[in-house]
């Protein structure tokens, strides 16, 4: 296996935001948290109308809160932060400068993540620059190893090298090794989603099997050395030798359809739903056909339309776009080890964070099929910024969303091999393939757009 790291993600670093310009700023639609810090200097500012506009509208969160949470700002009557002058500049960084921001302020869209002491940063797609930035960069990742401490890395690769060749078939990987073996792991992950010989849902397939495995040698399911597993794992995908199984894999577009109903229906049902996602809504709804009298048969079949006819012709062109994003997510969530936040108490599972990309995936796909379905021919990379956009600041903001995703994956029966396969695959097979048993057809099911408009 290689022992370089991957290529830099170096395009976080090249944000800038464009203030008043911005289509959507990130001053309205949810609250601003002020760390502790940020919040001794307000308290400790002279007396001047800006003084006294913070200290009208900064709140303290109840005792016992977290630094980084100690207080934040209250919204006016528009839903926008008080601080926000009229030409939507943010008054503190125009008046004090940028080293008064708190620091949520001062590093959006940024997400810096750490691990095996190396520090990685991504962006939020609900910033509509960062989404520009990062969906439209044919050459998202820079071909020059990332800079980092020689000797750290020296000490990370020992220690990868002395667990695995402990650990025998008796002896399984623990999750603590499995983050030892980050850089190879990752720089996989990489490889593998920007692998164009094969089609994207293939890709995300094998990036799921991935998963299993290194989770079975984590387990001792599996008496194979991480080393041994990756170099194996890479030369099964060179060689293609899993193409034709793959072929056989289940199409089921309207278990998909059901699924990515019901996730946006998770993101409906939240009482801040914003006009630009009310937007996209009816725009994926509309391509979609979902009307009066829509069933799940036909809302199906629309999408397929949609897909066949607009999405993928406009994809098979632009292919870097959804790589991007899932390199972006990919980083964001730093998988696939993910946030320890974000598990909620769960044992440690690198298939429970490939299925909760897959749905973060299969969510944004179906969105961006039934967008392209209105849009048809004038379909554009200015609607799949607006729809990752708008859609991102719904679900990648939500705490529990991820959670309740993966609640609806098991629920659907939809969080095993085969239910990837589900979520992912939208193209004809092209081989012939034996009859599969069905699965229950979900009952029909309709978005409620006026939840989205209430």
């Amino acid at each position: 296996m290689p022992k370089t790291p991957p290529s830099h993600a170096a395009y976080a670093q090249s944000f800038r935001c464009i203030g008043s310009d911005c289509e959507d700023t990130c001053c309205k639609g949810w609250s601003v948290p002020i760390d502790q810090a940020a919040y001794e200097k307000y308290q400790n500012l002279p007396d001047s109308p800006l003084r006294t506009l913070i200290d009208a509208n900064m709140l303290r969160i109840s005792e016992g809160a977290k630094p980084a949470d100690f207080a934040k700002l209250r919204m006016n009557g528009e839903n926008q932060c008080p601080l926000l002058t009229s030409d939507r500049l943010c008054q503190i960084q125009t008046e004090l400068g940028e080293e008064l921001l708190s620091h949520a302020c001062a590093t959006y869209p940024r997400i810096v993540n750490s691990i095996a002491g190396i520090q990685q940063t991504a962006l939020a797609l609900s910033c509509p620059e960062a989404a520009r930035l990062v969906l439209l960069n044919p050459d998202l990742l820079t071909p020059e190893p990332l800079d980092y401490n020689q000797e750290r890395t020296s000490k990370a690769e020992a220690l990868a090298a002395s667990t695995d060749s402990n650990a025998g078939p008796e002896v399984p990987a623990t999750p603590l090794s499995l983050i030892s073996w980050f850089w190879p792991i990752r720089q996989l992950v990489l490889a593998l989603v920007r692998n164009r010989s094969y089609p994207l849902w293939q890709r995300l397939f094998l990036l799921s099997i991935f998963c299993r495995r290194l989770d079975e040698i984590s387990s001792g399911e599996l008496a194979q050395s991480v080393s041994e597993f990756l170099g194996d794992f890479q030369a099964a995908v060179s060689s293609g030798a899993l193409r034709t199984a793959m072929e056989t894999l289940p199409l089921d577009r309207a278990a998909q359809m059901d699924v990515v109903l019901r996730l946006a229906g998770m993101l409906l049902h939240r009482s801040n739903v914003r006009p630009r996602f009310v937007e996209c809504v009816q725009a994926f709804t509309t391509g979609i056909g979902n009307g009066p009298g829509a069933t799940l048969e036909s809302l199906t079949e629309h999408s397929a339309q949609a897909h066949n006819r607009y999405y993928a012709p406009f994809f098979a062109q632009h292919p870097h776009i959804l790589e991007n994003y899932l390199i972006n997510t990919i980083l964001r969530l730093r998988f696939p080890f993910g946030k320890e936040d974000a598990r909620a108490g769960e044992p440690f599972s690198m298939a429970r964070e490939c299925a909760l990309l897959t749905a973060q995936f299969a969510l944004m796909k179906g969105f961006l099929i039934g967008v392209a379905g209105f849009h048809r021919e004038a379909f554009s990379a200015a609607h799949v910024v607006h729809t990752v956009q708008a859609t991102s600041k719904h679900f990648e903001h939500h705490t529990e969303f991820l959670n309740l995703a993966y609640e609806l994956l098991v629920e659907s029966r939809m969080d095993g091999a085969r239910g990837m396969a589900i979520l992912l695959r939208n193209e004809e097979p092209k081989l012939p393939r034996p009859a599969a048993p069905e699965i229950h057809a979900p009952a029909p099911r309709e978005i409620p757009l006026s939840a989205a408009q209430s």
